[in-house]
């Protein structure tokens, strides 16, 4: 196992001396010998039975290298291997340091275990964004139905009866969600906000139960004397017309009102006679 620190060189096991950068990335370690003076190569890459011109700077990476062989070939470029003078070629490695020049020919060739590789943790980080999406989707339920049974605890702490149905109804969700969670799987974050639900929703079924004894020996609510009158008690009460009730009184006259005036003059009030007609009609068989 080779150890470096940032300044210390170590041999590579080919082409020369290798340096650690200050980002923490190991390349090769340019020497005096090396060329100051970056130029643009054009070199030969070899791809199955297709031959690829690409136009690079000479002190770039192999893995620079293959990100812009990823847009010609569509291969992604952490499944590519580059062979050069019959040796594969670290993705740190430099173009001019390994003795790539202008006109050179390289080999590229798919890696199929670092494309296995690259696949799984593709599979992995999808795994766990549909786990995060479900157990959020879950939390806004348990929040939903925790808000419905603190709106029964109100009704029974106040004397108040629930119905048992409504009660059932709520606890058939609150384990429907747990079995939800319960099929969910996952690792670290997954994990940590799966146990937090699992013990928000033992709570809620907790209380429930509790609720549902309370509510069980609820004492039934007694009503007002008002609120057990049969309909005809009802209408009993209300009051009738009396067949004592004076006539009805038409005026001949309509009665004025002065806004300015505080006292009204009142008509002399007269009674409605019949009154006989002035022709006689004849009738006739």
């Amino acid at each position: 196992m080779m150890k470096m620190r940032s300044g210390t060189t170590a041999t590579a096991s080919g082409d020369g001396e290798l340096e650690l950068r200050p980002g923490g990335m190991v390349v090769q370690k340019r020497t005096e010998h090396s060329s100051g003076v970056p130029r643009v190569i054009r070199v030969r890459v070899k791809y199955g039975s297709v031959h690829h011109e690409i136009s690079i700077n000479s002190q770039s990476t192999f893995g620079e290298l293959k990100k812009i062989l990823s847009g010609a070939t569509g291969v992604h470029h952490q499944d590519m291997k580059i062979i050069y003078k019959d040796k594969e070629r670290d993705s740190k490695m430099f173009l001019d340091l390994s003795g790539v020049k202008d006109r050179s020919k390289l080999i590229l060739k798919e890696d199929p275990i670092s494309q296995e590789k690259r696949l799984l943790e593709l599979r992995k980080i999808a795994a766990k964004e549909k786990s995060t999406k479900a157990i959020s989707d879950i939390s806004f339920q348990v929040e939903r139905l925790a808000g419905q049974l603190s709106a029964f605890d109100s009704v029974i702490g106040k004397g108040g009866k629930v119905e048992e149905k409504n009660l059932e109804n709520l606890m058939e969700m609150l384990m429907n969600q747990l079995a939800k969670l319960d099929a969910i799987s996952g690792d670290g974050d997954v994990k940590l906000k799966k146990k937090m639900q699992e013990e928000r929703l033992q709570k809620c079924i907790v209380a429930l139960d509790l609720l549902n004894i309370k509510n069980s020996t609820q004492p039934q609510p007694k009503y007002k004397e008002r609120d057990l009158l049969t309909f005809d008690e009802e209408a009993s009460r209300k009051p009738t017309i009396s067949s004592s009730s004076p006539p009805v009184i038409i005026t001949t006259r309509w009665e004025t009102f002065d806004s300015n005036s505080a006292s009204t003059t009142t008509d002399t009030v007269q009674t409605v006679k019949p009154v006989h007609p002035k022709f006689k009609w004849e009738l006739f068989n």
